[in-house]
């Protein structure tokens, strides 16, 4: 690998041209997007010319035979995660693959297990996890700024117009607000509270059987819950907020990559946190691959930020969040 790391993305689609758009901004040396995949030669020539990409590859086996890539970015939707992730393992690639990691645990644990017999680096492109302030809101947490955790709250939701036909209601796709947006608020009460205990959930569900909103209260021994809650029939207000014995911590919309946070403690003013001034025009997905890169050029297997434990804990919780409200996708199997 010597002192850069060369990226292969594999899909065409919009978090593909934003994940791209980010790392290229970052003018990393260490970093370079070589290659791009899609099923299509029309497709992938297409955003090689928007980005300056050098190599266009017209199918997936393509990209992953290829021997100069590194690791490859699966940024299909996730009912392709686990074929598209896999195939690139299998090649002997590293692979930072899209959240939600998968359709389901099992799934997610085949691509883990993978990874680890063939000595590969994987991660689930997580990127709230690898936000500067994601990170120190769990640095304050973590040396008891808020006291014991008691309430998470989150949610992610938009009012939009889907039809039948769209992938978003199709079970096969792995439609529903849960995996698209819920996976948000879900991995936003892992990060501070682990796997729960206990799940509970409820949904309005489409006539194909995916859920246009879905609620979940999940409980913990110590006595913690999450209230969380996903829709793609509402327009939510995406915030979050962890509240604990000694104070509590506001994250305004757009909590997933945020850019501020207000920690309220009693006795003291409200305390504003923020980034400081940035790179115009980012997204916030640069700090994920600059970990991926930080990591692949340590020889590291997987990230501390997002751990694949982690990963594979969420993907339980969603599973068991289907189980309550009765979403069921082909892919589950009996």
């Amino acid at each position: 690998m010597g002192g850069t790391v060369r990226w292969g993305v594999l899909a065409t689609g919009g978090i593909a041209a934003t994940f791209t758009g980010d790392l290229l901004a970052m003018e990393d040396p260490a970093a370079e997007v070589l290659a791009v995949a899609s099923r299509s030669d029309t497709s992938a020539r297409a955003f090689a010319d928007r980005f300056g990409i050098e190599r266009a590859y017209g199918s997936w086996a393509e990209l992953v035979a290829d021997d100069d890539i590194d690791v490859v970015y699966v940024a299909t939707p996730h009912s392709a995660h686990r074929e598209a992730a896999g195939l690139a393992l299998e090649a002997g690639k590293h692979v930072l693959c899209e959240k939600a990691f998968t359709l389901n645990a099992r799934e997610a644990g085949e691509l883990v297990d993978l990874a680890r017999e063939r000595g590969l680096f994987l991660m689930e492109a997580m990127w709230t996890y690898c936000n500067p302030l994601i990170r120190r809101m769990t640095e304050l947490v973590r040396d008891g700024a808020i006291g014991e955790i008691r309430t998470v709250q989150a949610d992610f939701g938009f009012a939009g117009t889907f039809g039948a036909e769209h992938r978003l209601r199709d079970p096969a796709l792995g439609g529903g607000a849960l995996l698209d947006l819920g996976v948000y608020p879900v991995s936003f009460a892992h990060l501070l509270l682990g796997e729960p205990d206990r799940v509970q959930a409820d949904a309005l569900l489409s006539p194909e059987g995916v859920d246009l909103s879905t609620g979940m209260l999940l409980g913990w021994e110590s006595g913690a819950t999450a209230l969380l809650a996903c829709s793609i029939v509402g327009d939510l207000p995406t915030v979050a907020s962890v509240t604990g014995t000694g104070g509590r911590i506001d994250f305004p919309q757009g909590f997933f990559h945020p850019e501020r946070f207000v920690l309220h403690r009693p006795g003291r003013e409200p305390e504003e946190i923020t980034t400081g001034p940035g790179p115009r025009g980012l997204t916030g997905m640069q700090f994920e691959a600059a970990e991926v890169t930080r990591a692949l050029l340590a020889g590291e297997k997987e990230s501390p930020l997002v751990p694949l434990e982690g990963s594979l804990a969420v993907m339980r919780t969603l599973d068991a969040v289907r189980d309550r409200i009765g979403v069921r996708y082909p892919a589950d199997g009996h």
